[in-house]
């Protein structure tokens, strides 16, 4: 069984940059999606960006594309996100999530981590 667990997060001022790293343990990302969510107070939880494990084929919410970089470690089966050009509404915790290929229901969940973007 996979799990999650997240680091990076904090407080930065706004045009800053935060990596945040999601690493799984108890089995390999190998042939699967992992997703990043991030839900504000008072939101709902929203996509931010996913990366396809075996080829790193990437996608990203239209608000941080350009300014957020999902990537991949493999020798440490981790998975970041670099966040640069912070801003204000970027504030929120954020989660990695695992999903196989074609399955909606995620394997395992991080345990969030706070963002706080201060303008």
């Amino acid at each position: 069984q996979v799990q999650l667990v997240q680091s990076g997060g904090g407080l930065v001022q706004a045009g800053g940059s935060l990596r945040l790293t999601c690493a799984a343990s108890g089995r390999t990302f190998s042939g699967t999606l992992v997703d990043w969510f991030r839900q504000a107070p008072g939101k709902e939880r929203e996509f931010v960006a996913q990366i396809t494990w075996n080829d790193g084929t990437s996608y990203y919410k239209d608000s941080v594309t350009g300014r957020f970089t999902i990537s991949k470690d493999n020798t440490k089966n981790t998975v970041y996100l670099q966040m640069n050009s912070l801003k204000p509404e970027d504030s929120a915790v954020y989660y990695c999530g695992v999903r196989g290929y074609g399955e909606f229901v995620y394997d395992a969940w991080g345990q969030g981590t706070q963002v706080t973007v201060s303008s």
